[in-house]
C-alpha cells in the first residue's frame, strides 16, 4: 500500500457532533487549497449506504452483535477498496465520520465482543490501514443522545432514535469508556476534543490540531 494523503477521523458518542465537524474542516481545508474527500461509517459507498439502513433500523433489533460486527466490517472493507486507500494513493486527504475505532468502542466495550477478535478482523477490513491523526471528541452521553434524538426529528429522520441510539445508558456509557481508553492507549494519535462551547468554538480547536499536521514532513 503506498498512501500520500493524510487520513483523519472523528470519532466520538451519539450527538457529539461528528458529523457537523468532519464538514466543517473539509470546507476549511479546500479553501487551503487541499484536496479532501469527506465519507463516514457505515457508509460512503453505495453497498456501505444499504448496509447503513440494515444496521440502524429499529426494525432490526434482532441483530446479534456478531451479526452487527460483521455487517460493519463489510461496509468499512468495501469504503476502504472503494474510496478511501485510492485517495490516500492519489495524495488526497480523506475525513472520515467513525472509523475502526468505533468498531472496539461499540462492538467490543459497548457489546462486550472480545476485543482481541475484533482487531484482527479489523486488520482484514482495512487492509492495515490506520489513520494518522484521530479527533475524539467527548461529551456525557445523556447530552449526547438527547442532541441525536433532537435532530433526527428536526430532519424527519427518525423519532425516537435509530437502532444504535435507542439502546439503554449503560450501553452507551460503556462505549464512551472505551473511546477514552483508546485515546490513552494511543495518544500520539487519539485527540481528545471536550464538546463544550459553540460549533465555531470546537471547530477553531480542530483546526489548530489538524493545520500543523498536515504540514509535517515524513
Amino acid at each position: 500500500m503506498r498512501k500520500s494523503g493524510k487520513f483523519i477521523t472523528i470519532e466520538g458518542v451519539e450527538g457529539s457532533g461528528k458529523t457537523t465537524q468532519c464538514a466543517l474542516l473539509a470546507d476549511y481545508l479546500r479553501e487551503q487549497g487541499i484536496d479532501v474527500v469527506v465519507t463516514r461509517e457505515p457508509g460512503g459507498t453505495r453497498a456501505g449506504e444499504q448496509i447503513r439502513q440494515i444496521l440502524l433500523s429499529p426494525s432490526n433489533n434482532a441483530l446479534s452483535p456478531i451479526a452487527e460486527l460483521m455487517l460493519f466490517l463489510a461496509a468499512r472493507a468495501q469504503q476502504v477498496a472503494e474510496i478511501v486507500l485510492p485517495s490516500l494513493e492519489s495524495g488526497k486527504c480523506v475525513i472520515c465520520d467513525r472509523f475502526s475505532d468505533a468498531t472496539i468502542a461499540y462492538q467490543g466495550y459497548g457489546r462486550g465482543l472480545d476485543l482481541d477478535s475484533i482487531s484482527q478482523v479489523n486488520e482484514i477490513a482495512t487492509q492495515g490501514l490506520k489513520p494518522d491523526l484521530t479527533i475524539l471528541l467527548d461529551l456525557d452521553i445523556e447530552t449526547g443522545i438527547s442532541r441525536a434524538v433532537t435532530h433526527k426529528r428536526e430532519f424527519r429522520e427518525s423519532k425516537d432514535g435509530d437502532r444504535i441510539e435507542k439502546q439503554d445508558k449503560e450501553f452507551h456509557r460503556r462505549v464512551r469508556e472505551g473511546y477514552i481508553e483508546l485515546a490513552r492507549r494511543e495518544p500520539e494519535r487519539i485527540v481528545v476534543v471536550p464538546v463544550t462551547g459553540s460549533i465555531k468554538d470546537i471547530h477553531r480547536i480542530v483546526v489548530s490540531l489538524v493545520a500543523p499536521f498536515l504540514v509535517k514532513t515524513p
